[in-house]
């Protein structure tokens, strides 16, 4: 093993055995090179005043070579902005921003102890950097029966861990803490698990209320005093869009000290919080137990990061910097937060008119992008198909029953029109049926 990954393991293991535990194999091997051509230009930039021979970029007149054609559309940023590799890290004055931000959002964070935000590509980034940190084959990821499906690629296919499910809804309709609780102490035997809290949910676009949300930490806290080391990963993803009395902060600040067993960790991003989609800056941010603890975390992430993309964008970064101090950012976001709130106010609304119980029921939404029916009589990818061939309606079929709906894409006075025609759809299937 590597002496700078041994190393590290060392202070793991010293600020705290259980999250030393935790990692995986390749978590265990991983550490960032701090004698390499990184760390020589890092060096070189702030010594080498006359020539600066090091890393491989053209420089042209003191700046970033560029091309006129390119730099013409991006006139408003200086080259060394947009051009230059950007840290492994992600740009300094970005993570400090995003921090900042982090805590203004979150005021259950700030008597934690948490490390500085690292930038990923984009939030499918972060959860594989954590994927890579933490999931061995065999290992217990816990998420609910209604998920992403992109975690099954994410920690299944990529990292060999076994997904273990339990119903998202318990019989009042509520986030089903006592399946979450049954589910982390079903992995006693193996003395870890892994468990993904997805608020707002994507696909159900639900986000657990104050007393679910303390039922949730309190779960965890029982499964890491049975004796299993758990990571929590809050992805947060759509943070932000929340619209009815639901927690309105991550639970990422109710995990972050709550056992020495539980290990928390924020993924995070500015792609659906501040409407960037191919922008792809997203964070994953550590809490611990001490400075140490949590510079050895970051040093295994950006071994990750180096391992793999190198860094991330440089000028999309610099874009969200900018936004995030532009003084017109809070006005201009929370414009487009009422946007997104009529729209599901709005489908809400024509939901729970009546004219649909025949043929659909839908699961508790209050924040995000999506909500989900849960159909009566007909299969879901048969009418997702006939709606997209007859009406060009395009829809997401999940299992048998349920279909994922994103009011986030429908202009407010087009949504009643998406419903009636989706309960057409039903209406032609059933007909066909019938005959």
């Amino acid at each position: 093993m590597n002496p700078l990954a041994r190393q590290l393991n060392e202070i793991l293991e010293r600020e705290n055995p259980h999250v030393y535990a935790m990692l995986s194999s390749l978590g265990k091997s991983i550490y960032f090179p701090k004698v390499g051509i990184l760390s020589q230009s890092a060096e070189a930039k702030a010594k080498a005043k006359k020539y600066n021979a090091t890393i491989g970029i053209a420089i042209e007149n003191g700046q970033p070579m560029h091309l006129k054609v390119i730099q013409d559309t991006l006139s408003t940023y200086a080259p060394k902005d947009i051009y230059e590799y950007a840290p492994p890290a992600g740009k300094p004055e970005l993570r400090t921003a995003w921090r900042k931000k982090m805590l203004e959002e979150n005021t259950n964070i700030n008597e934690k102890r948490i490390g500085n935000p690292i930038v990923t590509n984009a939030l499918t980034h972060g959860l594989s950097i954590a994927a890579d940190l933490f999931a061995d084959a065999g290992d217990a990821v816990i998420i609910p029966d209604k998920n992403w499906e992109n975690y099954e690629l994410t920690f299944e296919i990529r990292r060999g861990a076994q997904i273990v499910n339990y119903p998202l809804y318990n019989e009042q309709m509520q986030f089903n803490a006592a399946g979450l609780r049954e589910a982390l102490l079903a992995q006693q035997s193996k003395g870890k698990a892994i468990v993904v809290l997805n608020f707002p949910n994507n696909p159900t676009g639900y986000t657990p209320g104050a007393q679910e949300g303390r039922e949730i930490a309190a779960a965890i806290k029982d499964a890491a005093e049975a004796g299993i080391n758990v990571v929590v990963l809050t992805d947060d993803a759509y943070f932000g869009l929340f619209f009815e009395n639901s927690l309105h902060e991550s639970l990422f600040g109710q995990v972050a000290d709550l056992h020495p067993r539980v290990l928390a960790v924020k993924i995070d991003g500015a792609t659906k919080e501040e409407y960037v989609w191919g922008f792809r800056v997203g964070f994953i941010t550590f809490a611990g137990s001490s400075d140490a603890m949590l510079s050895a975390l970051e040093q295994k992430t950006m071994g990750i990061i180096r391992a793999t993309i190198s860094s991330g964008p440089h000028p999309s970064q610099t874009f969200v910097l900018h936004a995030l101090n532009s003084p017109e950012f809070n006005q201009q976001k929370q414009e487009k937060f009422e946007i997104m709130k009529g729209r599901a106010n709005k489908t809400k609304a024509v939901l729970d008119s009546g004219k649909f119980d025949d043929v659909w029921g839908y699961y508790p939404f209050n924040s995000g992008y999506f909500m989900c029916l849960k159909l009566k009589t007909v299969d879901a990818e048969t009418l997702r198909v006939h709606l997209l061939d007859q009406y060009g309606v395009g829809t997401i079929a999940l299992g048998e029953t349920d279909l994922r709906v994103a009011f986030s894409c429908i202009d407010e006075s087009n949504i009643e029109e998406l419903f009636n025609t989706i309960y057409q759809g039903v209406k032609d299937i059933e007909t066909v049926a019938a005959k």
